[in-house]
């Protein structure tokens, strides 16, 4: 709060495309999608049209007792992207809420298996699945965890398998490797009393950005099956498309028991998470017995326009063939970015599908503590948003860039850099 005295909030008027503008008419290019959710620009045209025809059709009702053609449709939709491994929804708000639902589906499935004992979770190094009180038990990012610590159930933090821990010479598949073998020690110690590992597939976003060999990803899986341990896979950040394909875990070939999807699945309109799951899994709570139903409820599940919005989303997926033209966008803007790779203030440039990412290197400790802040202040200035996770700089541009706002972005994001950078 304190920072807005000297870094006032911008008060935004509208949005178009890829740019907001405020009520004095500056513009800015939105680069990380207000927090990773706007897949399509601002104010989109057919999304927009999409959920004026659901306002006049129907806006909410429950799902207790009751359903609607938009969660219907988009449940089918999605089930069908897995080829059906994950044939089964259940819908919530926002990203935390859906991390909340796996945690728990998890445990209570085990339950109702008769292995009352499995009630401990595994997360990540650096890993970060939201802020509720069950979501930071399994998040290892000090900001968000340290005040809440006393009220958290403690769990297992395993290596993180960031490329960047490579020693010269290695690769990031070593590494990826050598934290699996960790991850292999406590399963042989502890399984019996595991529920379920979570991981962010292929980049942990709040972490820093930190990105892994896809490798990771299919060992933990195979793990998981040889200790009868629940894999999670948390795509609210890194799915629908952001990593490449549709879901990070098509890049590793597998399925996880649990998805997790929130941010960009209604393309940035409107609150919507919901978590996939197996039938195996939906038929463990399959029973006339309420105590073995799955127990979990909120108001606005399965919103109809929430749903609208991400049916909308899926069918630009379709129609523009989003993920194939995200390869032409993504070379574009690693071209346009070339000149950070050999920068002498940067290390450990980095992509990942729609993701880029780089180190800032400041010797200062002052100035390194408030690169953030001032990255954030300078970038604004020169028409940008873009917030900085300490000295990591990030950019998840919305899938509309052309290839002369790829430039325009690059040359932009090199002015803020050398302006926060030099003395």
């Amino acid at each position: 709060m304190q920072h807005h005295e000297t870094t006032p909030l911008v008060a935004v008027h509208r949005g178009s495309g890829a740019w907001l503008f405020d009520h004095d008419g500056h513009q800015y290019m939105d680069a990380i999608s207000s927090w990773w959710v706007n897949l399509f620009g601002h104010a989109n045209p057919r999304i927009n049209d999409a959920l004026k025809q659901q306002l006049d059709t129907l806006e909410h009702a429950m799902l207790a007792g009751f359903t609607h053609e938009p969660v219907v449709r988009l449940s089918e939709q999605l089930a069908a992207m897995t080829d059906h491994a994950l044939g089964h929804c259940f819908y919530a708000s926002d990203g935390a809420s859906a991390v909340e639902i796996a945690l728990k589906m998890s445990f209570h499935s085990w339950r109702n298996h008769g292995l009352t004992q499995k009630q401990a979770f595994v997360y990540l190094k650096g890993g970060y699945h939201g802020e509720t009180v069950g979501a930071l038990g399994v998040t290892d990012v000090p900001i968000f965890r340290d005040a809440y610590a006393p009220l958290l159930r403690s769990a297992h933090c395993v290596r993180s398998p960031d490329a960047r821990m490579a020693e010269p010479g290695e690769s990031a598949d070593q590494v990826a490797l050598q934290a699996i073998e960790e991850l292999r020690q406590l399963l042989m110690a502890r399984s019996h009393l595991i529920s379920a590992v979570i991981i962010e597939p292929l980049v942990q976003c709040a972490g820093g950005m930190a990105m892994h060999s896809p490798l990771y990803v299919r060992e933990v899986r195979q793990l998981c099956n040889d200790f009868q341990v629940h894999l999670i896979a948390d795509e609210i950040a890194v799915g629908c498309g952001r990593t490449g394909e549709f879901f990070a875990c098509q890049q590793a070939g597998i399925w996880p028991d649990f998805l997790c999807l929130s941010k960009g699945i209604s393309g940035g309109y409107l609150p919507l998470s919901l978590v996939m799951t197996r039938d195996d899994i939906y038929q463990s709570f399959y029973s006339d017995k309420l105590s073995r139903g799955f127990l979990h409820s909120h108001s606005y599940t399965g919103n109809p326009l929430a749903c609208t919005a991400a049916l909308a989303t899926l069918a630009i997926f379709e129609e523009d063939d989003v993920i194939v033209q995200n390869k032409q966008r993504a070379a574009q803007l690693t071209q346009a970015l070339s000149s950070f790779k050999q920068h002498d203030k940067v290390r450990h440039f980095r992509q990942q599908g729609m993701i880029w990412a780089f180190d800032a290197h400041i010797e200062d400790p002052e100035l390194a503590a408030s690169f953030s802040r001032r990255f954030f202040a300078s970038a604004l200035k020169h028409e940008l948003l873009l917030r900085p996770i300490g000295q990591t700089v990030y950019l998840m541009p919305p899938y509309v860039l052309t290839e002369a706002d790829s430039q325009w972005l690059a040359q932009r994001l090199a002015t803020v850099f050398e302006e926060v950078t030099s003395p």
